[in-house]
């Protein structure tokens, strides 16, 4: 780091040697496990790698910004991945022995309930709950529109909605 600013556009090579150490050290304090912190600094990288960035750097303040602020989302990625495996395994630890999933179909739980999660938070509440409601819990769309305080073509509108995103994660256009 031998100057704050850079003459032209930095390569990500650049961008990489002088910000992964940092950003590798951000990471650890953040997390508290230098593993965590290894992975998530290399795949802040590899994201920036797949999506290069529309704008260039002209200093190490806007490249460590986006940086940081790439890292804090994968760290959030992180938590709520976590989130949700110990939900499953508490739910699994409450099973019998005998109907536990094999590793492999664990994952691809974990897997599908991460991308409804995602899908989830693209809805408004109303849609997300409706969703939830219709699909999870079984109620009808009439009583889904007493508890939401909406019309039942309205909770028909938000299951579509979701409906949508559902078939966009399954056609790989969406996660």
């Amino acid at each position: 780091m031998s100057a704050l600013a850079y003459r032209s556009p930095p390569s990500l090579e650049t961008l990489y040697c002088d910000h992964h150490g940092w950003l590798q050290r951000w990471l650890h304090h953040r997390l508290g496990n230098a593993c965590d912190a290894a992975d998530l600094a290399h795949d802040t990288f590899v994201r920036l790698l797949a999506k290069p960035v529309g704008r260039d750097f002209s200093n190490f303040v806007q490249a460590r910004a986006y940086l940081r602020t790439a890292a804090g989302g994968l760290c959030v990625d992180l938590w709520r991945r976590r989130e949700i495996e110990q939900a499953w395994l508490q739910t699994l630890a409450a099973q019998p022995e005998a109907m536990a999933p094999s590793p492999e179909h664990q994952a691809i739980i974990i897997e599908t309930l991460l991308e409804i999660g995602a899908m989830l938070s693209r809805l408004s509440q109303k849609a997300a709950t409706a969703f939830i409601m219709a699909q999870v819990d079984g109620v009808p769309y009439r009583a889904i529109a007493v508890g939401l305080g909406v019309s039942e073509r309205m909770v028909k509108k938000y299951i579509a909605q979701a409906m949508l995103q559902c078939a966009l994660i399954q056609a790989g256009l969406a996660s």
